[in-house]
Parts: structure tokens; C-alpha cells; sequence
């Protein structure tokens, strides 16, 4: 079987672990970044390269990670500019991961190892979902939603587009999180909160900023 090319944008923490979950049919050309400063071959043996090189492998796939805690909400834009039609991109799913046959998993999705997705559960477009994670069952994740390791998400809640769930968090089952919203490390969330918030805590508050 021929492999699938993928290169990985853009370079930084995301793009290193992902390499780790590409399976036996991909195979990992190198990094894409803007940074002038970056690009060029890395002292890892990989190579830096500008958004111009995917239209010299027009076969090649594009897997983006873009996103931090503090750029997060910018992620679709980022991802937009690349003007990449979808079939330009790919899916990474670790092989240690467990997705039910009912599950429903769309493009340019990171998977990590370990993170299980359950019946029923319906991921967007552009969703990383980092190790050791759990989704239960009729959860919805929306497009450009980062969510961290160890999250535990409950039944038949919903998260909006572009939302950033940290690392250790547990989402009460039945509840919605509006769009744009960042959830805070170790957050325990009880009940459901609206757009452009950030919430943290034991039981989890809105808090401003």
C-alpha cells in the first residue's frame, strides 16, 4: 500500500507529539511554520518549511495543530488562511486508541494515544484530543476544540466551537460550554457556561479578565 505523505503545521509542541501517532501507512515529510526564523532542517534530522512547499507535493496531506492557551480562539483563523480544501487534509489517530464503530470523526482531527471515544460521539473538524483522555458517550466536540490529557468528558454534553479544555478537567454529563470558552487545568465543571469565558476551579466559576 502507498503511504500517505504528511507534513505537520505548525512546528512547536502539538506538531512533535503528533509524529508519534502517525500509524504505519503515513509517513511524516516534515514541519511547516510562517517563522522565517524557524524554517530550514532542524537539529532532529526534520525539515522547516514555509506554506509553499504543499503545492510542490500536491499528493501530500496536511495535518494542523495550531493553538496554545493564550492563542487558542485564533485557531480557525490560522487554519483558514491555509485555503486548503478538506481533502487536503488528514486525520491522525495514535494506534493505542479506542473509537467505537459509532462514533463519528471528521478531517484534520490529532488523536493521542490511549484517549477513547465513545458511542455515539460525534467529533468536528480540526479537534485535538491529547492523551489518556476519555469521551463518553453522545458527547459532541465542535470544530477547532483542543482538548487536553486525562479530560474526562460526561454523556450527551457539548462543547462549543473553538473551546480549550485543559489538561485533568471533568465535564459533568448534560451540560453545554459555549463557544470560545477556555476551561482551566484540573477544572471540575458542573454546570453549563456560555460563550468567550474562562472558568476554572473545584467546582468550576467563571472568572474575568
Amino acid at each position: 500500500m502507498k503511504k500517505e505523505k504528511v507534513f505537520i503545521f505548525p512546528f512547536g509542541g502539538n506538531a512533535w507529539e503528533a509524529i508519534d501517532c502517525l500509524n504505519d501507512n503515513q509517513e511524516f515529510l516534515g514541519f511547516i511554520d510562517d517563522n522565517i526564523t524557524l524554517q530550514g532542517n532542524h537539529p532532529s534530522g526534520a525539515t522547516i518549511y514555509p506554506r509553499e512547499i504543499l503545492a510542490k507535493y500536491p499528493e501530500s496531506k496536511l495535518l494542523a495543530v495550531v493553538g496554545a492557551p493564550d492563542n487558542f480562539r485564533k485557531r480557525k483563523q490560522i487554519i483558514d488562511s491555509l485555503n486548503l480544501p478538506t481533502k487536503r487534509f488528514t486525520n491522525v489517530i495514535h494506534p493505542s486508541a479506542k473509537i467505537s464503530d459509532t462514533a463519528q470523526i471528521g478531517f484534520n482531527n490529532l488523536i493521542m494515544a490511549n484517549v477513547i471515544i465513545n458511542w455515539q460521539a460525534h467529533l468536528g473538524n480540526h479537534v485535538i484530543i491529547l492523551p489518556n483522555t476519555t469521551i463518553h458517550h453522545d458527547v459532541i466536540l465542535n470544530n477547532y476544540t483542543w482538548v487536553g490529557s486525562q479530560v474526562s468528558i460526561a454523556g450527551s454534553t457539548e462543547i462549543g466551537e473553538n473551546c480549550w479544555i485543559g489538561s485533568g478537567s471533568n465535564l459533568l454529563n448534560n451540560i453545554t460550554i459555549g463557544k470560545k470558552t477556555l476551561i482551566g487545568m484540573g477544572s471540575n465543571v458542573l454546570q453549563s457556561f456560555g460563550e468567550n469565558k474562562k472558568i476554572v476551579g473545584n467546582p468550576s466559576k467563571e472568572i474575568l479578565t
